[in-house]
């Protein structure tokens, strides 16, 4: 069985480690074939704008015994009373059928009658509304506007937290990527677009933000010891940095779509279309590519930008020349250990009692890579004897 903490500590170690920032192409070629299938959506299907946007009719037929075929009903019903054009029908709810069209006008009544007799129900149980295009056309300028001040307002903060554009500017590529490929499912399969999915999108790029802006966080920090120490290249700091902060992505990634999923299942299968579920099935989708991108594309994305900073440059081509600097000691085999202990016996060399009482150190502690004590006034040389006082301190 998989022990996820002691998976997860490995990674923060560093003991385990996912080439993140080495495999960048691999990474790239995926999110540009999600955005190639997205733009086909886009540009070959388009759209299925709401009737909130595009305007038009909107019956509603309640207390429905039978929901069978319940689509030819609609189409009839409002056929009959002189509406054409585009006729959907959904089942809202258990007994509920809504009806959109195009605007009705002067046919509500007639319409609604037809619509009563199709389903067998009162009069009274069939009501309606007529949208204005007008105001589709004002929410989607005012969500447009948000999403460019958003977006200005994400980059300007970015540049300052984290101190350099190119932060600022992998992120926001980052959040292009999630819009662009969610906004490419709804189109590829047909998914209605709503004020609730609008709401959607935009919550999704602060999510995305927040769970890029972490991983950078420590990016940030990593980077920064590696320009000071000298023992990691750029690309490898950042990459331990992915690794660190994977666990925590991947559990609030699960955290965050559970409750969500739960919406989707219970909309889908109960409730039927409504604002609930335009509003989670955006989140779902939004949400997982977001974790995505701030894991595969923010952070290699960061590393390509920064490969020609001469800081960066300098500090590769040093890690380059001194290959073997910042690696972690190597354990020494088992019969090497041996022969060292054997020799460090030989010329006496003194080794301090542990915390167990032990002097000696065993070869089993030399192969498993343990520091060799040695006495804290021991001068080097090949000896490596204890210190002498001064005769006059005897």
């Amino acid at each position: 069985m998989i022990n996820f903490s002691q998976v997860g500590n490995d990674l923060y170690t560093g003991r385990r480690s996912v080439d993140f920032i080495g495999r960048q192409k691999t990474w790239y070629a995926v999110s540009a074939v999600l955005i190639a299938l997205a733009l086909v959506g886009l540009f070959g299907k388009g759209l299925n704008f709401g009737i909130e946007f595009s305007g038009g009719s909107e019956f509603r037929v309640s207390s429905v015994a039978s929901s069978a075929d319940y689509e030819q009903k609609a189409q009839s019903a409002v056929g009959s009373a002189g509406i054409g054009g585009n006729v959907t029908a959904t089942v809202v709810g258990q007994d509920t059928v809504r009806v959109q069209t195009e605007a009705a006008e002067g046919k509500t009544d007639a319409a609604k009658t037809a619509l009563a007799k199709a389903f067998g129900v009162p009069a009274t149980a069939v009501s309606a509304s007529l949208i204005g295009p007008s105001w589709g056309e004002s929410v989607s300028r005012q969500a447009i506007q948000a999403l460019i001040v958003f977006l200005v307002l994400v980059t300007i903060v970015m540049a300052l937290y984290f101190r350099t554009w190119k932060m600022a500017a992998a992120g926001l590529v980052a959040l292009l990527h999630d819009l662009v490929i969610t906004v490419g499912v709804y189109a590829l399969f047909g998914f209605e677009i709503t004020p609730s999915s609008m709401i959607g999108f935009l919550t999704i790029l602060g999510y995305s933000l927040y769970d890029t802006v972490v991983v950078f966080d420590k990016v940030r920090e990593n980077t920064s010891e590696a320009l000071r120490s000298r023992r990691l290249s750029y690309a490898a700091a950042a990459n331990l940095a992915v690794n660190q902060t994977l666990v925590r992505s991947i559990n609030t990634t699960v955290v965050a779509l559970l409750p969500i999923a739960a919406v989707l299942v219970v909309g889908f299968t109960l409730l039927g279309p409504g604002t609930l579920l335009d509003l989670a099935l955006a989140l779902f989708i939004g949400i997982a590519v977001g974790a995505y991108s701030s894991i595969f594309i923010a952070t290699p994305l960061l590393v390509d930008l920064r490969r020609r900073d001469p800081a960066v440059k300098d500090l590769d081509a040093y890690v380059a020349r001194h290959p073997g600097r910042g690696a972690a000691p190597q354990p020494q085999p088992a019969a090497a250990a041996a022969d060292a202990s054997a020799a460090d016996a030989d010329r006496g060399a003194y080794v301090p009692a542990s915390p167990g009482g032990s002097t000696s150190v065993t070869a089993g502690d030399l192969a498993a890579g343990l520091p060799r004590p040695v006495h804290k006034y021991a001068q080097a040389g090949p000896r490596n004897q204890p210190r002498r006082p001064p005769k006059s301190k005897r």
